[in-house]
């Protein structure tokens, strides 16, 4: 049992917040000032690794993405900011990446790097779990979860497969579409959640377009965590483009997205 596991078994816990920030972004230095404000709000901290060619990543973190990318920032950088963190938090840290740096490094390799550094999960979008077996095998060797996505378009016979596979919990794909700030929630939810747990005994986390504290309040209704990422991102963008501090901005829409969730 990791920390994932852990803090879904704590009966006092409530709905938990996992918040987004791309690793980087702007620069090193301040991507972990970002990740430190964002984890007095969070119940779990999401970093991404930036990657040139996203298929799930919607024109916020994409932004995001390519300033990290401008700025230098190497996937041993990255891991060096989880290093920082945990030596400062007992919370949950997860990594969101695309294969292509697990490919690069090895599954092995990685799954070792990432758990020498305090990582408790890593998430892996465009890597089917047709083809997971290897990278699985390496981060179960390291007491790592996998943690895989369901959508409202997923057929029961998947679901059933996602939810034998996915550890620590399933993330449950909030609109039919890349990340990114909506104004409003997609129709269907309810139903869509419900279909979930016919089939999946693990936690259920609700993530992409979800954006406001109402939003987070009602995502939370249905689901055990909720993910919020772009409207963090966005903030920290912004707050960058006014000369001012992005760490703080971003981290006190993470407070007001947890007290939502109180």
């Amino acid at each position: 049992m990791n920390r994932i596991d852990r803090l879904f078994k704590r009966p006092d816990n409530g709905k938990a917040l996992i918040g987004y920030a791309t690793a980087g972004f702007p620069d090193v230095d301040t991507s972990l000032d970002i990740a430190r404000s964002l984890l007095r709000g969070c119940d779990i901290l999401e970093l991404g690794i930036p990657f040139s060619d996203p298929v799930m990543d919607g024109p916020v973190i994409q932004e995001s993405s390519r300033r990290a990318l401008e700025a230098g920032t190497r996937v041993e950088d990255i891991m060096n900011i989880f290093s920082a963190l945990r030596r400062e938090t007992d919370k949950p840290l997860l990594a969101m990446t695309y294969y292509n740096p697990v490919h690069r490094l090895g599954p092995a390799r990685f799954a070792a790097e990432a758990s020498r550094c305090g990582m408790d999960g890593v998430l892996v979008p465009d890597l089917p779990p047709e083809e997971i077996e290897d990278w699985r095998k390496a981060a179960g060797g390291e007491n790592l979860s996998t943690i895989l996505f369901a959508s409202m378009t997923t057929p029961p016979d998947r679901l059933e497969k996602l939810a034998r596979l996915t550890q620590g919990f399933l993330y449950c794909i909030a609109v039919k579409g890349t990340t990114g700030m909506r104004k409003r929630m997609s129709d269907g939810l309810a139903n869509f959640m419900s279909r979930v747990r016919v089939h999946c005994d693990a936690p259920l986390a609700l993530g992409l377009g979800i954006s406001t504290p109402e939003q987070c309040r009602r995502a939370g209704e249905l689901a055990d965590a909720v993910v919020v990422g772009s409207a963090l991102v966005k903030k920290a963008i912004d707050a960058l483009d006014r000369g001012e501090d992005p760490a703080r901005s971003a981290g006190e829409l993470a407070e007001r997205l947890k007290a939502s969730l109180l």
